[in-house]
């Protein structure tokens, strides 16, 4: 049962921890967004895409999110403690470290399954839906193939051009569209406005026009028939686009997928070190978030008497530098120039050795600080800082005056 103190330091916990969450994933997607409109605009597809892809970005960005929120969610709330004294407080009516740490697992527990089901099952399916619009853009599909102010070729016997697009593609203006046909007529037609619609054969669609003049000529022609018109449907064969590939990436591959592939006889040796990579990646990552609460707790309780936040600098750069070292033992194991395991599981031991060291000095030894040293160097690195600047305002004046 909860008592008023883990409520009081759940409600600690629970704002830095929901706002970093939150803010960490937008910096994620804003700066997704920036290449991904520069790559729908390239290809000519609509903005609605846009936030379908980042919709389906979401799950990825969460799982480097989630970490991130709980480690500075614990580690703000006990520097809060720390330094209005109240950590002392609990110290001295008997409540140790370990009892104090009974509201963050119960948080990391709980992300740490909600990061699993992401990574495991969820991030999978979105990464293969993301791709798939990818590949949509680039191979030509309706709405994204034809790009405006530009001659766009539909199959080998249509050329048009665009001059202007509204409504997200709904309503073209400035149109120009040149048929040829199998026994030599051609067909030139300009119109105000014109849009497309579906029919029930999937590989045509009708473009209707409005407000214009068709231009019908031929061999058997002598003279070109003019005909002006307020609506016109013209026919369009859609070109042959190939189905998508399905999920045989292994980063697309859910948890039990990765697992009945690794084992199977028929897996390929090179495919099976992907496999095996990416599967010990996914898992490492969540096995981690159990030592973030140890972590945290180390990085937040400054010296006495101070309120350096060199902690939470420490904090974010030991977190990515982690993060980072995964994703190279992913690569490499992949390769398979190291198993996997040891790739992985390697630097995952040596953080953890390090976080539980850390937790050791702050919780069992009197007056432990595991930051001390960096703190006092940064400290004196300020100082210097500080001084330097002083003395070049003091020049700066006296300069002046000569």
């Amino acid at each position: 049962m909860l008592t008023a103190t883990d409520r009081y330091l759940a409600r600690l916990i629970a704002v830095p921890m929901i706002g970093t969450l939150v803010i960490a994933a937008m910096l994620f997607m804003l700066d997704k967004m920036l290449s991904l409109f520069d790559f729908v605009a390239a290809q000519g597809g609509p903005v609605s895409v846009v936030w379908r892809m980042l919709a389906n970005m979401l799950p990825e960005y969460m799982s480097l999110a989630i970490p991130i929120g709980l480690m500075l969610g614990i580690l703000l709330a006990f520097r809060k403690l720390a330094t209005t004294s109240e950590l002392d407080v609990m110290r001295a009516v008997g409540l140790s470290y370990g009892r104090l740490l009974r509201v963050p697992y119960m948080y990391a527990i709980a992300l740490a399954l909600i990061n699993f089901g992401i990574v495991g099952f969820v991030q999978p399916l979105s990464r293969h839906a993301y791709e798939a619009l990818r590949f949509e853009l680039r191979s030509g599909a309706l709405g994204a193939s034809i790009k405006v102010g530009e001659f766009t070729t539909m199959g080998k016997r249509m050329t048009m051009r665009i001059e202007r697009s509204r409504d997200e593609g709904r309503n073209l203006q400035g149109i120009f569209v040149r048929a040829n046909s199998s026994n030599g007529q051609s067909v030139a037609v300009t119109a105000a406005q014109g849009t497309f619609l579906a029919t029930d054969d999937p590989d045509t669609i009708i473009f209707r026009l409005r407000d214009g003049v068709l231009v019908n000529d031929g061999p058997k022609y002598k003279t070109p028939r003019i005909l002006s018109f307020s609506s016109h449907d013209l026919p369009i064969d859609l070109p042959q686009i190939e189905n998508f590939r399905g999920r045989d990436v292994d980063r697309e591959k859910t948890i039990p997928e990765l697992v009945v592939m690794g084992r199977s006889a028929e897996t390929p040796q090179k495919l099976k070190d992907e496999v095996r990579a990416n599967f010990h990646y996914r898992m490492v990552e969540v096995v981690f978030m159990l030592l973030l609460p140890l972590a945290a707790l180390a990085f937040a309780v400054p010296p006495k008497r101070s309120t350096s936040a060199l902690g939470v600098f420490l904090s974010i750069i030991f977190i990515v530098t982690y993060h980072k070292i995964n994703q190279y033992g992913e690569s490499v194991g992949a390769l398979g120039k190291i198993d996997p395991i040891f790739a992985l599981w390697g630097p995952f031991l040596v953080a953890s050795a390090l976080v539980l060291w850390m937790y050791h000095v702050i919780a069992h030894r009197p007056g432990g600080q595991p930051i001390g040293a960096l703190e006092y160097a940064f400290g004196k690195l300020g100082k210097q800082v500080v001084r330097l600047l002083s003395l070049r305002r003091r020049r700066a004046p006296a300069e002046g005056a000569a």
